[in-house]
């Protein structure tokens, strides 16, 4: 802190006179929380102790994950779904009506999706391949087998020899104390497809040539030959932190049968239960591969492909496995990624979405970091669900939210801010605002952990770094931060977006990189680095253009509205691709269908030239390149780019995105060329900006918007001020006066209905100050682990700079007095400088 205190004199600007609005703060407006059960272990005592603490505090709904318990407490223990589990369940429902508190709860223990009625038919799969030598009248002379070796993981860092345990691995008791995450027993397997492939490039299925003893009962035909099987083995992947009750296998995503096998356990549970007052079924981020090796086959892999792809994988399987540059091998390769794509969408996650409807309920999804498509994952949820720090890395969800017309777009947020207990209010604060500028509506704090009241200080705690718990001493002032975030969302949850450019996905430009590994992952901008894709996407967002990202799916389902592209969640401008090489030619045709009723497409550097997979692609990729020809494109004035009329729409090619952008009308909000952030939604009378400055100094000043309105109303949603707006009208281009404190935020609301209201009462300072001196009394309140004596110092300074070592360590509630003779002066307002605040201060 600073040493000293400055007053500041203050005097307020008012503009008019008026009474100003605030939406309705509703439940969902409210920020929820991560509600962490460590072993279950809760009764219903301190459920409703808890659980009025978390309303009290502004919180709006808790989403019930169990985890792993609190060593000591195992007695207390509740296994996961059991009788008793329910019955607690059933009780924090009903508590969570009463008190008004709304319930999400995750299906599962930790996380991913696993347990112990996952059985080894149904668990996560891998695919291992050994290959063999044959000349013309030779035969194996050893079995086809692969010997799957033994390895673990564990979250405990027990060593554990694995023959002492049962498989699988559900079977054996005491799982909490070793933390497993993954675990292979030592398996001899037997091969799932062996084929023979020679050197006139004929192939033959062999399978049914394997004895029981796994010898090949086949002599090589003419040629040469070489021989390849495929096993499929056991990934072992676990479930991670699991709560008692739910340690074991994590199924197979790939499995549609695995799925509604894992769900028929919740069934069974849930039968006859009152689940009313449970709003959605929650599922963490895909999590399988952050193991050893890749969860990258399923039993039914083969038939699937063919049934999805049209042609049989097994003449390809050499090509698929021998990691060459050769354009077969890629083309395989990628059809081989879209298999498992489609497994995610049509056999998890839209399934799973299907369970939950029956139930009347909806699912909040983290679809980042799965193999599959990620927009189109988070286009088949209720409430796709973010986390991070990177405003890319949100727009995934928030664009399939945006596109396809979800009302919310939810966000784990502050996860990993920093190390245990120093996290402050305003790091948090600064986190949320960047969820919110990446279209996120919906806060989930990570979070808060269920500890029983008489539990020793600080409580029970959750590894993950930021604790939002009542021990934490920011939590005092916790409620100050969430009754922010419910008047932001109360406004960024109404309406619509308001985005104007869809830039299209290269998903498939991504899954023709080969690599090391079968399968890609998909979160964010990994795997998109250096790519005019992923620069496009910041430079739209550091320059004020509003976009959303779109698959090709979701292309397919846009429609012509004249000049405008008319998606389920809105309208937009223009489609652009940035340098993109491979493209359908069903997404080709619709584009062409799209141009030629209106719509402008944009081509930025490169026009596509390839399309996906082995089937057709010749005659294909032919019609893709006799189109491009047939367009007649024409350098357009003095610019760079050029244009294809296309029925009453065009194409536009060009290397500069600026003009392309230009010439599509696309807006561009010049409000963050002075160091200044914005969203912008439609609500039913105008627009609705959320604005923050994440600058290092404050702002003020005019600043200009894209949307013309004859009135603007200011609201602060930290200290709940608001009024008319200082606004002034330049060349049609309508300007507002904006202040905001460096870390700060606004919110601005416009329309073109008259409204004569308050003026927003903005502030100037004197250049009068006067630095406070004298003896500070500083005395301790709360907190731990030593509650320190009182001090008197003669500066300004936080405790933990003292030399003592209780004031060092100490956590908690302090209070600093100090007595001053009132400044010199006539001032109707004050302004308290306490230079940095550490954490956070009430000042009286």
């Amino acid at each position: 802190m600073k040493k000293n205190i400055c007053i500041l004199l203050l005097f307020l600007v008012h503009v008019s006179q008026a009474q100003i609005r605030w939406p309705v703060v509703t439940q969902t407006n409210k920020p929820w929380t991560r509600w962490w059960w460590e072993g279950s272990a809760v009764d219903e005592k301190n459920l409703t102790a808890t659980m009025e603490q978390y309303h009290a505090a502004g919180l709006g709904g808790l989403e019930i994950t169990p985890i792993y318990g609190v060593k000591g407490y195992e007695k207390q223990f509740v296994p996961f779904l059991s009788t008793d589990w329910m019955r607690l369940l059933h009780f924090t429902l009903q508590e969570g009506k009463r008190i008004g508190l709304g319930i999400d709860l995750a299906n599962a223990t930790g996380w991913p999706f696993g347990g112990p009625w996952v059985k080894p038919e149904d668990a996560a799969k891998n695919v291992n391949t050994l290959s063999y030598q044959l000349q013309e009248g030779e035969m194996l002379k050893t079995p086809i087998r692969f010997h799957q070796l033994p390895m673990y993981r564990s979250e405990s860092h027990a060593i554990v020899n694995l023959d002492t345990l049962l498989y699988p691995i559900a079977r054996n008791n005491h799982l909490q104390q070793y933390a497993f995450d993954q675990v292979r027993f030592d398996t001899l397997l037997a091969p799932s497809c062996v084929m023979g492939y020679d050197s006139r490039g004929h192939w033959k299925d062999l399978t049914s040539l394997v004895d029981e003893k796994g010898m090949l009962q086949w002599k090589a035909e003419k040629g040469d030959w070489k021989i390849l099987a495929l096993f499929t083995g056991f990934h072992g992947k676990l479930v991670e932190r699991a709560a008692p009750g739910g340690e074991g296998d994590v199924i197979d995503h790939f499995s549609k049968r695995a799925l509604q096998h894992y769900l028929h356990r919740f069934d069974s549970a849930f039968y006859n239960q009152d689940l009313s007052g449970l709003r959605a079924f929650f599922n963490d981020s895909y999590e399988v591969d952050d193991a050893k090796g890749q969860s990258n086959w399923t039993p039914e892999f083969l038939t699937q492909f063919q049934k999805r792809r049209g042609y049989d994988l097994r003449p390809y399987l050499m090509n698929l496995f021998d990691n060459d540059s050769s354009a077969i091998h890629t083309r395989v390769l990628m059809d081989y990624r879209t298999t498992v794509a489609d497994f995610m969408l049509d056999h998890f996650t839209r399934p799973w979405q299907d369970w939950a409807a029956k139930q009347q309920k909806k699912v909040r999804n983290q679809s980042h970091g799965s193999p599959g498509n990620i927009l189109d994952l988070y286009a088949a949820v209720d409430i796709p669900e973010t986390e991070g720090t990177d405003i890319m890395r949100y727009k995934f969800a928030t664009s399939a939210a945006n596109v396809m017309g979800k009302p919310l777009a939810s966000s784990e947020t502050a996860t990993w801010l920093n190390e245990h207990f120093l996290t402050t209010l305003g790091d948090v604060k600064k986190a949320v605002d960047q969820y919110f500028i990446g279209g996120v509506n919906h806060v989930f704090w990570h979070g808060t952990v269920y500890s029983p009241q008489e539990a020793p200080w600080p409580g029970w705690l959750f590894y993950a770094a930021v604790h939002f718990t009542p021990a934490n001493p920011f939590w005092r002032d916790f409620g100050t931060l969430n009754s922010y975030v419910a008047r932001c969302q109360s406004f960024l949850q109404r309406g619509k977006p308001d985005n104007d450019v869809l830039l299209y996905f290269p998903f498939n430009d991504r899954i023709a990189v080969s690599g090391k590994t079968l399968l890609q992952h998909f979160d964010g901008m990994n795997g998109f680095e250096n790519t005019l894709f992923q620069s496009d996407a910041v430079w739209m967002q550091e320059k004020g253009y509003g976009f959303d990202f779109i698959s090709d799916k979701q292309v397919k389902g846009l429609i012509s509205k004249g000049k405008s592209l008319q998606a389920p969640g809105g309208i937009y401008q223009t489609i652009l691709l940035s340098d993109v090489s491979y493209i359908s030619l069903g997404t080709l045709t619709h584009l062409q269908e799209l141009a030629e009723k209106g719509a402008c497409i944009l081509f930025h550097k490169r026009l596509p030239d390839k399309v996906p997979g082995l089937l057709n692609w010749e005659k294909d990729e032919k019609k893709i390149r006799d189109f491009f020809k047939s367009l007649r494109f024409v350098k357009k004035n003095n610019a760079s780019l050029s244009v294809a009329k296309f029925g009453k729409g065009c194409f536009l090619f060009g290397d500069q995105l600026e003009e392309l952008l230009d010439a599509s009308h696309v807006r561009r909000e010049t409000l963050v060329d002075q160091g200044l952030q914005m969203i912008r939604r439609k609500n039913a009378g105008g627009v609705d900006y959320f604005i923050t400055n994440p600058g290092g100094s404050d702002f003020s000043g005019w600043v200009p918007l894209q949307v013309p309105a004859s009135r603007m109303v200011l609201y602060d949603p930290m200290i709940h001020v608001a009024g008319m707006a200082m606004t002034k009208t330049e060349k049609g281009v309508s300007f507002v006066y904006l202040q905001i404190a460096k870390g700060g935020s606004c919110l601005l609301s416009t329309g073109n209905t008259k409204l004569a209201g308050e003026g927003f009462p903005y502030t100037a300072m004197t250049k009068d100050s006067t630095w406070l001196t004298g003896k500070w009394q500083l005395e301790f309140l709360k907190g731990g682990p030593v509650l320190p004596q009182k001090k008197e110092i003669t500066q300004l300074a936080s405790w933990t700079d003292l030399l003592a070592k209780d004031e060092k360590y100490f956590s908690g509630t302090a209070r600093y007095r100090l007595q001053f003779v009132r400044p010199a002066g006539k001032a109707d307002f004050y302004q308290l400088d306490l230079g940095k605040v550490s954490q956070s201060a009430e000042v009286y």
